[in-house]
């Protein structure tokens, strides 16, 4: 199944990426420049492309990016610290962020005569991210069913939908992933801040996992009180 897989340079995408090259034919990433402030987070993307000799594209979309106003990934909102699930959360949210983006990869899909686009949503998204839970998953199927109909037939694969941070983390070891090749971090500075949702969640799933975390966080030990200190129910 020749499969591109959409990357941000993050530890699941990239997980994910070394995933389909062994269990698929990956045949290329696709990342998006949105004007995230983390916008390094490409450059492990990049990075991901080389390591595993397939092509790489940058989709320029910060024109679109720069009218979704209000979130702290791209306007002047300060990045909240805490639980990746706490309410606070929503200040990271780039309406309709998923949607615009798989849009452009089914038709970059489409175009290659790929059979899949892969994408790298997972169970601790579904607090905050309504386009990551599997219910639009399933309706973005089937509406590009329909946008497709009689030109290409292009699935959308979600592996790790229903699973947890902590899950990819060990299918990520599993598949010879590079940890420390990646980017979670939402403020974007030299080092993870560690106390941001993304970090925070990441710093638990390696926990969870019992796999070494070889990241190195300005806060190392903030995530535990993080955690201890709250707990939410999953949406779906």
């Amino acid at each position: 199944m020749k499969t591109i897989v959409v990357c941000s340079g993050g530890l699941d995408s990239v997980t994910l990426a070394h995933k389909v090259a062994a269990e698929k034919q990956l045949i290329g990433l696709v990342s998006f420049d949105y004007g995230q402030r983390h916008r390094k987070e490409l450059d492990f993307a990049a990075r991901c492309a080389s390591r595993l000799s397939v092509s790489h594209h940058i989709i320029d979309i910060a024109s679109i990016g720069g009218h979704l106003s209000g979130s702290a990934l791209t306007d002047n909102v300060e990045v909240p610290d805490g639980h990746y699930a706490e309410e606070t959360m929503k200040a990271t949210v780039v309406p309709n962020r998923n949607a615009i983006m798989l849009a452009i990869a089914f038709g970059l899909a489409a175009a290659q005569k790929a059979d899949a686009v892969a994408v790298a949503v997972h169970g601790g998204d579904h607090f905050i991210y309504p386009d990551c839970r599997p219910g639009f998953i399933e309706a973005f199927q089937r509406m590009q069913n329909e946008a497709l109909e009689g030109y290409a037939s292009v699935k959308l694969l979600a592996p790790y939908v229903d699973v947890s941070k902590a899950a990819i983390v060990v299918d990520g070891a599993k598949h010879g992933t590079p940890f420390s090749e990646t980017w979670s971090c939402y403020k974007g500075g030299e080092l993870h801040c560690g106390r941001c949702g993304t970090c925070v969640e990441r710093r638990e799933a390696f926990h969870l996992a019992g796999v070494p975390d070889p990241t190195e966080y300005e806060d190392r030990d903030f995530w535990r009180a993080a955690v201890s200190r709250y707990s939410a129910t999953e949406v779906r």
